[in-house]
């Protein structure tokens, strides 16, 4: 795979020599691995859309009716409406079929052509397109702020050709932005197109680290938001903090829903309870371990909890709807043991003492005849003192 940030000369892409690994994310940003490419394919037609990637991520398909030799990651100039732009090949063969067809986008003559392939002059033009647009940026950060526009502009894109520029803002109402594109026009001599994209959109284009310690998904690889509740939360009983479960976006994290299929399978096994009725009392529930089907209990006057298994905790809910109630959370009956008389213990107690003081005299006794002993010569005479 090519480097999206190179130039091609001679027909390869000689990239920017760091291993797909650039400061900005622009080698590996929303990139697709192509698990077909090594594949024989049943059909000899080679699938003519392929795939276009330009800044931050954003893609779009064209038509290659010259059936130009592309290569993953070199860099094209398509059609646009009313001019050109340069962008890099994504994705090509089968799988943009695929796409497609996922994104509900149909094959017809709506679909754009490829021109060629980008030069080093173009190249060199488009990165001349490219210094415009921080300046730019600032510029109408400050005309909004004169204006008095609810909005928040986050992004700007000029076209390789210098003729269109596309103006990204958020915002929570509708804009009238009239007077802003006049002025926009008026300033930088290009037509004006506002797009208004979502905060969830908006975090993606603008990147950054989650507080997993990585890139943000909407900035690496994931591009379809889906909708994301607070129930998702509740069933991988996560605690309920905004703080913490909201994204740089401001919204829900989308990462609540990768795993919220697992915690649904795992719960079909964890009855839904509160409390248990024993003989000794009321046992509520504490806290729940999914995945280890472990169950938390304590009673009212008790700080100790008590785990119990997921089978268990079923056991007892079974026998109190039959209105039986088991002795402990552990033991449904008591085993009584036998006593040996009236008074067991006394005795118990007195051959303790008695075994307690023959160990004592033994070890008397012995110390003595040490002793003696020692008091003694080699022929067992006493040794004068």
């Amino acid at each position: 795979m090519g480097c999206s940030c190179g130039t091609s000369e001679d027909g390869k892409v000689s990239g920017c020599n760091n291993n797909g690994g650039c400061a900005t994310g622009g080698c590996n940003k929303m990139n697709v691995f192509d698990w077909l490419s090594n594949m024989d394919l049943p059909t000899k037609e080679v699938f003519k859309v392929a795939e276009v990637r330009f800044k931050n991520g954003r893609k779009d398909y064209f038509r290659n009716e010259d059936n130009l030799d592309l290569v993953t990651g070199e860099s094209v100039i398509v059609d646009v409406p009313g001019g050109h732009h340069l962008g890099y090949i994504s994705l090509q063969g089968e799988l943009v079929r695929l796409q497609m067809q996922k994104k509900k986008i149909e094959d017809g003559e709506d679909i754009r052509k490829i021109y060629r392939k980008a030069t080093l002059n173009d190249l060199d033009k488009a990165e001349k397109v490219r210094e415009r647009e921080m300046p730019a940026l600032y510029r109408t950060r400050q005309i909004i702020q004169d204006q008095g526009l609810q909005m928040k502009l986050s992004d700007i894109e000029f076209q390789s050709d210098n003729t269109k520029a596309t103006f990204y803002y958020s915002a929570d109402s509708r804009v009238d932005f009239r007077e802003l594109i006049r002025v926009l026009a008026s300033e930088f001599k290009v037509r004006i197109e506002m797009r208004q994209i979502s905060l969830r959109q908006e975090a993606g284009r603008l990147g950054g680290i989650g507080s997993c310690g990585r890139e943000l998904c909407c900035s690496t690889w994931l591009g379809d938001f889906k909708s994301v509740s607070t129930s998702a939360a509740r069933y991988q009983k996560l605690s309920l903090n905004p703080g913490k479960l909201s994204g740089q976006c401001g919204r829900l994290k989308c990462c609540l829903n990768f795993e919220l299929d697992t915690y649904l399978e795992a719960l079909e096994h964890i009855p839904e309870v509160t409390k248990l009725k024993t003989k000794k009392g009321d046992a509520r529930l504490q806290k729940t371990d999914i995945f280890r089907k472990m169950m938390w209990f304590s009673f009212e006057d008790d700080n100790n909890w008590y785990s119990l298994d997921a089978t268990r905790v079923k056991e007892i809910l079974a026998m109190n709807e039959k209105g039986e109630l088991p002795e402990t959370l552990t033991e449904n009956t008591f085993e009584i043991k036998e006593l040996g008389g009236i008074n067991s213990d006394l005795a118990q107690m007195d051959k303790k003492f008695r075994t307690k003081h023959s160990k004592n005299k033994s070890k008397n006794k012995g110390g003595r005849n040490r002793n003696r002993n020692r008091n003694r010569g080699p022929k067992g005479n006493k040794q004068n003192q």
